[in-house]
């Protein structure tokens, strides 16, 4: 069970649920709702992680601000009305909702026509939009894979199996001995060479299971830029989440 604590940085108050399990080491997550997260091992004194935290205080707020911005612009949900903007592959297409006897959906890079019999039916619309930007992860995502691949069959790789989610903290996750990527859907949202960053990412991590020196020189070795990659999709994420 969670307990409560507070500590004093900079004359501020921190609060935070500590969780005593069996862990290695002390962990500390601030999630989006700025509530901040430690894990000990129940033999860790509680004025120790007292300590742990404040030395975490700036990192603590930098964090919550960040968080705290990013829910006063976080865009509203959809109504998926004419004039809503969406995000493929780093460029807005504005939503056009037009009456029909047949119910499409299509878009020619500047708008996402969405043709309904029942312009007022919200369920459809947002059923068909979804499945729509689904199937564009789908092959997009698997373009990407298909063209990365040729590299990593040199070293044994087994083509792996693409799994599509929606995910809060991380925008790709690798099982090697499963043989499975798993890509954000929010990735979607990103400039194509953002996605092939990490998509490459969680290739490498076919070699070099960890975030090692060698695996970060190895990504380096197939992708010189990754760097420049990351920066963009970091920098552009509150906007695109």
């Amino acid at each position: 069970m969670a307990q409560e604590r507070t500590v004093v940085y900079e004359n501020n108050e921190i609060h935070y649920l500590l969780e005593q399990k069996q862990v290695k080491n002390l962990n500390l997550r601030v999630h989006k709702d700025c509530m901040v997260y430690v894990s000990a091992n129940p033999d860790v004194p509680a004025e120790k992680v007292d300590d742990f935290v404040v030395s975490k205080g700036a990192y603590i707020r930098s964090a919550q601000r960040k968080f705290r911005e990013m829910a006063q612009y976080a865009p509203q949900p959809k109504q998926y009305v004419s004039g809503e903007t969406f995000y493929l592959l780093g460029r807005g297409v504005r939503l056009k909702v037009e009456k029909n006897v047949r119910d499409t959906i299509s878009s020619d890079g500047i708008y996402l026509h969405l043709c309904v019999k029942d312009t007022e039916d919200f369920a459809k619309k947002q059923k068909m939009v979804t499945r729509y930007l689904d199937e564009q992860c789908r092959t997009i995502f698997g373009e990407i894979i298909l063209e990365t691949y040729p590299v990593f069959q040199k070293y044994g790789v087994p083509m792996p199996t693409l799994r599509i989610r929606d995910m809060e903290t991380r925008w790709g996750s690798c099982l090697a001995k499963k043989g499975v990527i798993t890509l954000n859907k929010r990735l979607l949202e990103a400039p194509r060479n953002c996605i092939e960053y990490v998509v490459m990412h969680e290739f490498c991590h076919f070699i070099h299971p960890n975030h090692s020196k060698h695996f970060y020189s190895f990504l380096t070795m197939l992708m010189p830029d990754w760097k420049e990659r990351k920066t963009v999709l970091d920098c552009s994420a509150t906007f695109w989440l």
